[in-house]
């Protein structure tokens, strides 16, 4: 699956407007001088205001599928624009598809 990369400065949201960012462990590889995510990095939400019944339940976490194929990181495979994101709330319920908005443009894999 090609795509361009994810990356610490991409810009990702829930579908109710909350804001996602990894927390690479230590990636050495840099794109256009920022680091590149893996499968292996937990991205968070926050400011999510959706709620359920007047219950906040706000997405907290992305689990991320369909990862490059070809290309790892530390024995992780890299996340690509095209990698299919899952908000989850802190129950683990899911909450809809993970936006990404803003990628680097410069490298890309398969």
């Amino acid at each position: 699956m090609p795509g361009n990369l994810l990356h610490v400065n991409a810009t990702i949201t829930c579908p109710h407007g909350g804001h996602a960012a990894p927390r690479p462990d230590g990636t050495r590889v840099l794109v256009d001088g920022t680091a590149v995510t893996t499968l292996a990095d937990p991205y968070l939400v926050t400011g999510c205001p959706f709620t359920v019944s007047g219950k906040p339940q706000p997405c907290v976490r992305v689990h991320w599928e369909q990862p490059s194929g070809r290309l790892r990181l530390n024995g992780s495979p890299v996340l690509l624009q095209s990698s299919v994101g899952s908000c989850l709330s802190a129950e683990g319920a899911p909450q809809g598809s993970a936006l990404v908005v803003v990628v680097q443009q410069r490298g890309a894999g398969r």
